[in-house]
């Protein structure tokens, strides 16, 4: 079973934001999407960029090197359907984050 590692304080990571964090050598983006906390691999699939750093819009993280497009809630590749980000289960407890890596 996977433990789960404190990543923020919820007042961290505003809606519609996102928090690069790493655990265990993974780097993870966590995101608040209206007050929901989720998590996936980083670096995208296509050519590494820091999706982290990528504009979010709804449950959509647009990498910022070449605009391919993730659904944060599941991982899901909207650009290209073959290609899936690992997903993070996360949890709140009080005012922090925690996510499973």
């Amino acid at each position: 079973m996977s433990e789960f590692t404190k990543v923020a304080a919820k007042s961290e990571i505003a809606p519609g934001y996102t928090k690069k964090v790493e655990i265990n050598g993974k780097e993870i983006a966590v995101f608040n999407i209206g007050g929901n906390f989720c998590a996936i691999a980083d670096t995208c699939s296509h050519r590494g960029g820091p999706l982290s750093e990528g504009s979010v819009e709804n449950n959509v993280v647009t990498c910022p090197w070449h605009g391919w497009e993730y659904d944060v809630t599941n991982g899901s590749c909207l650009t290209n359907p073959s290609v899936t980000q690992a997903k993070y289960d996360v949890k709140v407890d009080g005012g922090d984050i925690y996510v499973s890596a």
